[in-house]
């Protein structure tokens, strides 16, 4: 990890005016620099730099942060290279961190080995481009599709000729190993015979697939005339995974906010011909369904994104799949829609029949998230009867689950209630609030021993939290009496007499835990651990299996590859608890807290994520004060410097009420909300 000492002193020697002039052009007015916000479109400037609070701030959209954010939000970098790229702006040396040598230099070769990967698939693509020049069929091809040689030279468009060893040209040893795991050689195992190797790619128009940074990741193949399959990618390798990278991004990202949108198609040819029509805005994903990860992207470059699909019932099924993955990213300030082409076009026929203003009207007329929520809910239902009312609602509410809560979420179910012919208020109880962060809720108690004798969130232990008896909850479930057997009686207390079930479930016991819920907020949302101190990072990497290893391989992770969306932390979290040749430690405490996870509901922390986090980090450091200060009040003579300890200790414990008090306070509702 980077110390805070040394990022605030990196930040008190750059002049922010200067890194963000490279980019944009600032004019001065008064005492800040204006332009035009590179992160949203506009034709007036509302872009403000201040020199003397190295700050910036768009007062159209609401972006703000200092030079490490600036570069992250701009260009794509994760929080360690924007670090480094200033550091070395300023002649500094980035500090190294607390890992220890062993954890240090393996991560060392495996951002060697990313680096090497990327440069063999550089060398590849430089090749596949040499060799489109001498290709007059692949040239043909290209014209033919409308796309002139400066659109092609900007996506690095290249062709791999048809032989079973044309990249044996450019890699002389073409039994090195990094070809085949860069994707580019496919090695076929026969038994008692050599393996046979031969390119992946042949006879196909190359799409080079670039990361954010622009580097090399892997390609796409398009196959020339007839042949299977029409669209071949690169296998998953160490620098590339598919549900995780949008074609396209890396070329599209100015373009995104100059014309204030993204418009996300369905296949590299797609993307290039939208390009040449004037749309350079688009990007298309890489063979899957839409995901987390790629909505979360690209939120990174707009606020506005356009979802283009055939109008076929294939179409309609990714329509859905991306509804899904795009509702948890559904702010108020953001516009998500839907557009739908006549099934016999794609962009590039549309363009070509009706024109570019034509398209781009379609755009504008695309069906909003609301509207595709509730359409693609009441689908097959009579809304004339009370049972396909009844089986929208039974649609709808999941999804709308899915939202952040907000004044959209607040209007889809209005929406949804008049549909229903339901009271809007009863709907809005049905449906529930979203997931706040504070404590997931809807789970019964789990039928494990290793829970027997839990009672509750009232424990006072290193796990629960201080609320000061303020927190109001309902009926809870206790396992009751040590009984360790499964399935053992549970008690509802408050709900004794009651013959019918309670409406109200029980909380999760694991959910107690104040590390459960750390590891889960940052799961959910890992930006957060860059935003932590030292010493919040030492605390955390110091508890117990299974956490402390989990926020050391959280640490490690978020430093090599940046943050990601839950799904990929989710994803990541399960390929380390498999992976065999890590840590035999790491590796069980990843299982373990994969498990414990696991029925976890989503949380919306992203509206109050710090203070949540700051939350649950006090909680812990007030637990470790207590626990010290039972330590020392039990023993039966105090030195001077053990006196002296009990009164920094008292001290301590007083100003972590207080501010527990204050975030309180700062939470939505105020006090009463705990």
């Amino acid at each position: 990890m980077i110390p805070a000492g040394f990022i605030q002193d990196l930040l008190a020697r750059v002049d922010i005016v200067e890194i963000v002039g490279r980019h944009v052009q600032l004019r001065r007015g008064g005492a800040n620099y204006m332009g035009l916000c590179p992160f949203h479109g506009e034709k007036s400037p509302s872009f403000s730099v201040s020199p003397s609070k190295q700050f910036y701030h768009c007062f159209g959209c609401g972006a703000h942060g200092n030079a490490i954010g600036f570069l992250m939000e701009h260009t794509g970098a994760g929080f360690v290279e924007a670090v480094e790229d200033l550091a070395q702006q300023c002649g500094l040396q980035v500090p190294q961190d607390e890992r220890t040598a062993a954890q240090r230099e393996r991560e060392r070769e495996q951002k060697d080995r990313r680096a090497t990967l990327s440069e063999v698939l550089a060398r590849a693509s430089a090749h596949y481009r040499k060799q489109l020049k001498a290709s007059p069929k692949a040239i043909d091809y290209l014209k033919g599709r409308g796309l002139t040689g400066e659109i092609a030279a900007h996506f690095g468009i290249g062709y791999a000729p048809d032989g079973w060893r044309s990249l044996a040209g450019v890699f002389p040893q073409y039994d090195d190993p990094l070809l085949a795991e860069s994707g580019l050689v496919i090695v076929q195992e026969e038994d008692g015979q050599e393996a046979k190797r031969y390119d992946r790619f042949r006879d196909r128009i190359t799409f080079p697939i670039r990361s954010v940074q622009g580097q090399v990741i892997g390609f796409g193949g398009r196959v020339i005339g007839k042949g299977e399959p029409k669209y071949l990618n690169s296998p998953e390798t160490p620098v590339f995974v598919k549900g995780h990278e949008l074609y396209g991004l890396y070329e599209a990202r100015t373009a995104m906010r100059e014309k204030g949108y993204a418009l996300v198609v369905e296949g590299y040819m797609d993307v290039v011909a939208l390009a040449q029509w004037g749309f350079p805005n688009a990007v298309a994903t890489l063979g899957t369904a839409c995901t987390e990860e790629h909505v979360h992207k690209l939120f990174r470059f707009t606020e506005r994104v356009v979802f283009s699909f055939d109008g076929d019932a294939a179409g309609r099924r990714a329509a859905a799949r991306a509804l899904e993955a795009a509702l948890p990213h559904a702010r108020d300030t953001r516009r998500i829609s839907f557009l739908f082409l006549p099934p016999e076009h794609d962009p590039d026929s549309y363009i070509r029949e009706f024109g570019p203003e034509a398209f781009e009207e379609q755009v504008t007329k695309a069906v909003p998230l609301s509207r595709q929520l509730l359409e693609q809910a009441a689908h097959d239902c009579d809304l004339e009867l009370p049972e396909g009312r009844a089986t929208l609602v039974a649609a709808a509410k999941p999804l709308i689950a899915r939202l952040p809560e907000g004044n959209l979420r607040t209007q889809i179910t209005m929406e949804l209630a008049t549909l229903a012919r339901l009271p809007a208020e009863e709907l809005q109880r049905s449906v529930g609030a979203a997931p706040s962060g504070d404590e997931p809720a809807g789970y019964d108690a789990p039928p494990d021993d290793s829970y027997a004798g839990y009672t509750g969130y009232e424990d006072y232990s290193a796990g629960a939290e201080h609320d000061g008896g303020q927190r109001q909850r309902g009926p809870r479930w206790e396992r009751g009496n040590g009984r360790s057997q499964r399935g053992g009686k549970g008690d509802w207390k408050d709900w004794k007499n009651r013959k019918d079930r309670p409406p109200v479930q029980p909380p999760m016991p694991m959910a107690a835990s104040l590390l459960d819920r750390a590891a889960w907020m940052l799961i959910q949302q890992s930006d957060l651990w860059d935003g932590l101190s030292d010493a919040e990072h030492e605390m955390l990497v110091g508890q117990g299996e299974p956490y402390g290893s989990f926020f050391t391989w959280l640490d490690r992770l978020v430093h090599d590859q940046g943050a990601m969306a839950r799904e990929a932390m989710l994803e990541a979290l399960q390929r380390g608890a498999a992976d065999e040749a890590a840590d035999p430690v790491e590796r069980e405490a990843l299982a373990g807290l994969r498990s414990r996870v696991a029925g976890f509901l989503p949380m919306d922390i992203q509206a109050a994520a710090q203070l949540e986090i700051r939350r649950v980090l006090t909680n812990l450091e007030l637990n470790a004060t207590d626990e010290e200060l039972g330590r020392l009040t039990g023993m039966s003579e105090h030195s001077p410097d053990m006196k002296a300890r009990l009164r920094e200790l008292l001290g301590l414990r007083q100003q972590l009420k207080t501010r527990l008090d204050e975030l309180r306070a700062q939470a939505p509702g105020g006090a009463a909300n705990g």
